[in-house]
């Protein structure tokens, strides 16, 4: 399917304006997400309705602490993502084309409905980075508002501001990453930058349910400084944002020891005195 936001330039280049990388493609070349293709001067959306994991999930699992506790959701990726962290829990389908079962917005809304009788709220957008599946997203949610479902996005919030505007017409609650709260670690570790995650996690929290989430990497985001100013800031923006803490564990290409669980209890101990709403993670 063709892309959404996106612009032509001279030579059959565009530029991708979904995210704030904006790659400048050109013709038959991939963006950094790997998902978008400069096609003869149109871009592609390769990876829509291509479906690589699906599931009924806890919704604790997104995780969403406070948002219809004890229900399931079901959930739904596909592949591809727009940051390339060192430390990505889930880069096999984030960093390569996997298997996939390609499916409609119709057929996706269907399994959804299917799943009431079985405590479902409605389909989280998850696994791998879901911006990467807006043109879907962007079909398929308003559809599950009409079955009387919610619309959950799983996201590292990574995105411009333009698209995030429409997604906030559809998404009921955020599940946002905030991989650090400086600049400086994400352009080491994940090739971007954290400024933009605040961004949408300040106009999601506007209209939204948001929850935020934050990998706790030793020896790189780990000090009760940090954590701090993370929280307090994240105070500012709303009091009542749940904050979830999580452990890490070696994945791809980060070879630390897993965080140790005395180091969450002590970040989290900082974070509350920010926070209302604080939780461990990964244990």
């Amino acid at each position: 399917m063709e892309a959404v936001y996106y612009k032509k330039v001279g030579g059959n280049e565009v530029i991708c304006r979904l995210c704030p990388h904006h790659c400048r493609l050109a013709n038959r070349t991939s963006g950094l997400c790997h998902s978008r293709f400069n096609d003869n001067g149109t871009l592609l959306a390769l990876n829509y309705g291509e479906c690589t994991s699906a599931a009924l999930d806890p919704v604790e699992k997104k995780p969403l602490r406070r948002f219809y506790p004890g229900r399931a959701i079901m959930s739904m990726g596909s592949w591809g993502c727009n940051l390339s962290c060192s430390f990505c829990q889930n880069w096999q389908i984030s960093q390569k084309r996997p298997d996939y079962t390609k499916i409609t917005p119709a057929q996706a809304v269907e399994i959804a409905i299917q799943q009431k009788s079985n405590g479902n709220l409605g389909l989280a957008y998850t696994y791998n980075e879901p911006t990467m599946w807006y043109e879907f997203i962007c079909q398929t949610a308003p559809l599950i508002h009409c079955a009387g479902l919610y619309n959950v996005m799983v996201t590292n919030g990574y995105l411009e501001e333009a698209p995030l505007q429409k997604l906030l017409h559809y998404i009921d609650a955020w599940n946002i990453d905030l991989k650090s709260f400086y600049n400086t670690f994400y352009q080491k570790y994940c090739h971007g930058t954290a400024d933009p995650v605040k961004r949408t996690i300040t106009l999601a929290a506007a209209v939204s349910h948001v929850e935020v989430t934050v990998l706790i990497i030793p020896g790189a985001n780990d000090t009760p400084a940090e954590m701090n100013a993370l929280s307090a800031w994240l105070a500012a923006v709303r009091p009542d944002i749940p904050l979830h803490i999580t452990r890490y564990f070696p994945q791809y290409h980060m070879t630390a020891p897993p965080t140790s669980v005395t180091l969450l209890q002590t970040l989290a101990a900082a974070a509350r005195r920010h926070l209302r709403y604080v939780y461990i993670g990964n244990i």
